[in-house]
């Protein structure tokens, strides 16, 4: 987690009462994300005490703290001196690759085609045609935002969202693709689905995703 001599020194700063915002950057790229994904896992490796969680976004990230045991100061300093020395390469969990079978049944199918200009086939094609990287987790426990979906299917979501969209759709929005974890409303349009189960609370971790993760789908009938 070596500070580059060409980047913005990092900022703590505090997000309520138990939670420190480590801010990475101002602007959002690939190489910021890849450095706060390794920072996040050095930071988890570490097992800093009082420390609950460990959550990457796209600029900044968030650890929540147990605030009855240590002070916002300590705790932030703290993180940001681990984040000055090179982590231990043999004690960091490396990010997963995960694979992914798709039924390519999906609602929207023909509209994206239609939207797109493309066939089909083409559209499923291009969508299985890269690996993808967990940018992050949200919106719902184990929902992971996969990026970077070809520029040809890149749409904006829908103009009505769905009240119901079922567990395990996989589904496209801008530059992201992703699967449900769970039963949810959803605006996304839905390109197939799958039976891997995304989150599983009874599983340890609960969520199959983790943050620099890498999915690559698979066609299955």
């Amino acid at each position: 987690m070596t500070r580059s001599s060409h980047s913005s020194p990092l900022r703590a700063q505090p997000l309520g009462d138990s939670a420190v915002a480590v801010v990475f950057g101002t602007e959002r790229s690939a190489e910021l994300l890849h450095k706060i994904h390794s920072a996040a896992r050095a930071l988890e490796a570490a097992r800093i005490p009082h420390v609950e969680d460990v959550v990457p976004a796209y600029l900044a990230l968030t650890v929540f703290y147990d605030s009855l045991r240590v002070s916002y100061r300590e705790i932030s300093a703290t993180l940001l001196a681990a984040f000055d020395r090179t982590p231990d390469a043999a004690k960091t969990p490396s990010p997963r690759t995960h694979r992914i079978p798709v039924r390519y049944d999906g609602p929207d199918l023909d509209f994206i085609a239609s939207s797109t200009g493309l066939s089909v086939d083409e559209v499923v094609a291009r969508h299985l045609g890269r690996s993808y990287t967990v940018d992050l987790l949200g919106f719902v426990p184990g929902f992971g935002y996969l990026g970077e979906l070809d520029p040809a299917l890149h749409l904006p979501r829908r103009e009505q969202p769905r009240p119901r969209v079922t567990a395990g759709s996989v589904a496209i929005a801008a530059a992201q693709t992703a699967v449900y974890p769970l039963d949810t409303p959803g605006g996304w349009h839905i390109i197939g689905s799958t039976s891997t189960v995304m989150f599983d609370p009874a599983r340890n971790p609960p969520a199959l995703l983790a943050p620099g993760d890498t999915v690559q789908f698979e066609r299955v009938q």
